[in-house]
């Protein structure tokens, strides 16, 4: 089984050699089934920890550097995503999951703090510090979103053992955050290009967030090499899945409109097919598109910092795809006939178009001739809700080992919020496919309750899966009532539960394939719990009942306390004088000069 990146091996050191450069870019783009494309999207800076302890920012970004620098953090995983990815049908996770993160904003950091409470500190300043720099709302990732995971994240940059012993993990998720533009635009500006030129050039917020699937990571750690002094690493990642027939649609006129009667694709096989009766092919002629048309941009030469001898754009497609660039262009080969390197020019425009392999005649191609076959995944999981009601429910998790001859080993975690209690005593493992029972799956349990208002439940598990099985994870919990100030403006849609994440540990066995030979991660969809919510009209309506018996009542009673009530015949002057007196003195006096002047006639 090969992983997403081991068709870069044989070219591994064009692009991972840190002697030439101290920045770097790729762009990988891998057709999958069902029309789509994989692009990914790699963007590493270096920067020696002398020049950054001596705050000298070349290609590390000075924002960034001052806030881990005040908040005392050693080492910073960020991720940005939204939407579902389909292993069943794109196969193994791009970067076998390690750049990928539940769905909303996730965040953890090991921070140098010798106490709890001074690592509370540090958190809450990095969490506003990165909350104001993305425009994300990570500040109200507070005590009751933030754990302290035991098992499932381990240290992936080199720190000595001195600064290992005063380090410690936070880790917290919004999974209630919605991705937008205004987390992009932060993303690309931390890039020394800017997103002006070289690859950075094609990302733009209406194709990204118009992706069946996307995801921004932000990973920060120190690397040490031998007898070379220890940099601090900054790796930038965006993945997304295109939808290829719907990135083509131009800007100005988005709006799908059927094809015109010429222009569609029939299947002729079929025995009803005429004139007027047409089957469509769907997915069947295979893919054609352009890299300006999907991104609906081409790429604007290279960015002038990056290292001249590292092809900035890889295709993962066999050797008998066509592939037409533009002029200039340099195309390298892979020994493996999986993927294809292109050295770009410096200046100028840069495409590429993958027409329309033909499916009949005498060279009629297949889908082998077109794109890859997606790998295999090491594990399927899947998560639900069971129950109904709004007083218990339950959670199961479907985990699927579709390996036939190798077991599969794990950490299976989950945060749930406070409001979520979960009966322990319930949890269940059972096995379909293979003998065994839940000593046999589950081999360690690290549990710490939920406090009201103070903290949620965190959940590990350490798993081992017999090969071809399937294992049903269930337990059951209670819902709590909240207070009304405690409820989203849209309450009734529910509360965001975050994805469980699952660590896949590398294998023992020294004859383990390349993909079981590291960690690995995945993520489960998000949930949405209903909650008892109450009537919010009620209280409404009892402020206006309220209000109105008061304005009533009050209004009566200031009445008599305050008007002065007289006799008609007890106040003349009063009408006289008042405007109702005015108004009869008036006519009268007006009556009067008439009659005056009919005497006079007379």
């Amino acid at each position: 089984m090969r992983t997403f990146f081991s068709y870069l091996i044989p070219l591994s050191l064009l692009f991972w050699s840190v002697v030439a450069s101290d920045y770097h870019e790729l762009l990988t783009l891998k057709p999958l089934p069902q029309s789509t494309l994989l692009a990914s999207f790699n963007f590493r800076s270096n920067t020696s920890l002398s020049q950054f302890e001596a705050h000298n920012f070349r290609y590390f970004p000075r924002s960034l550097g001052q806030i881990l620098q005040h908040a005392g953090t050693r080492e910073l995983h960020l991720r940005f995503s939204l939407g579902r990815w389909d292993a069943e049908s794109w196969g193994a996770r791009p970067w076998d999951g390690t750049k990928e993160g539940g769905t909303g904003v996730e965040l953890w950091a090991w921070l140098e703090a010798e106490t709890d409470e001074e690592a509370d500190r540090k958190w809450r300043i990095l969490t506003n510090a990165l909350s104001g720099l993305f425009c994300a709302s990570l500040n109200f990732i507070d005590e009751t979103r933030t754990t302290r995971p035991v098992m499932s994240f381990q240290p992936e940059g080199n720190h000595p053992n001195s600064t290992l012993a005063n380090m410690q993990l936070l880790h917290g998720v919004l999974p209630r955050e919605v991705v937008c533009t205004e987390n992009l635009t932060p993303f690309l500006k931390l890039l020394p290009c800017k997103g002006k030129a070289g690859i950075s050039s094609l990302l733009d917020g209406h194709k990204l967030f118009d992706a069946s699937w996307q995801s921004m990571a932000i990973d920060i750690r120190p690397i040490c090499s031998d007898g070379e002094e220890c940099v601090l690493q900054i790796e930038q990642t965006i993945d997304m899945v295109l939808d290829i027939e719907r990135s083509k649609r131009p800007r100005d006129n988005p709006i799908p409109r059927p094809p015109p009667a010429h222009e569609l694709k029939c299947n002729s096989s079929k025995p009803y097919h005429s004139g007027d009766t047409c089957f469509p092919t769907d997915f069947a002629e295979g893919q054609e598109w352009a890299l300006d048309q999907v991104f609906g941009k081409p790429i604007k030469g290279t960015c002038p910092l990056t290292d001249p001898n590292s092809p900035p754009v890889c295709v993962q497609v066999p050797h008998s795809r066509d592939i037409y660039t533009t002029a200039g262009a340099n195309e390298i080969k892979s020994p493996n006939g999986l993927s294809r390197w292109y050295q770009i020019p410096s200046e100028g425009d840069f495409s590429m178009i993958l027409p329309r392999m033909s499916r009949e005649g005498e060279h009629a191609k297949t889908d082998a001739d077109e794109i890859v076959k997606p790998e295999t995944p090491l594990l399927y999981a899947e998560r639900s809700f069971t129950g109904h009601g709004y007083e218990r429910g339950g959670v199961r998790t479907i985990l699927t080992n579709p390996s036939p001859d190798t077991e599969v080993e794990f950490v299976y975690m989950e945060s749930l919020p406070w409001f979520m209690r979960i009966y322990l005593h319930t949890l269940r493992a059972q096995i379909e496919g293979a003998s065994g029972s839940q000593k046999d799956v589950i081999e360690e349990i690290y549990y710490r309750s939920a406090l009201d208002r103070v903290r949620g439940t965190q959940l590990e598990l350490r798993m081992r899966i017999p090969p071809a099985s399937t294992v049903f994870l269930t337990y059951d919990f209670e819902k709590s009532i909240l207070r009304y100030t405690e409820y989203p403006p849209d309450a009734n849609r529910g509360f965001d539960v975050a994805a469980a994440i699952i660590t896949i540990l590398p294998s023992e066995s020294p004859n383990a394939p390349l993909a079981r030979q590291k960690t690995s991660n995945l993520r489960t969809t998000t949930l949405l719990l209903s909650l008892p919510t109450p009537d919010f009209s009620m209280p409404y309506n009892v402020i206006i009942f309220t209000s109105t018996a008061i304005a009533l009542a009050f209004g009566g009673l200031y009445n008599i306390l305050i008007r002065r009530f007289v006799g008609a015949d007890e106040g003349p002057e009063v009408i006289s004088g008042g405007l109702k007196g005015k108004i009869i003195a008036g006519v009268a006096k007006l009556i009067g000069k008439l009659k005056g002047t009919k005497g006079k006639i007379d």
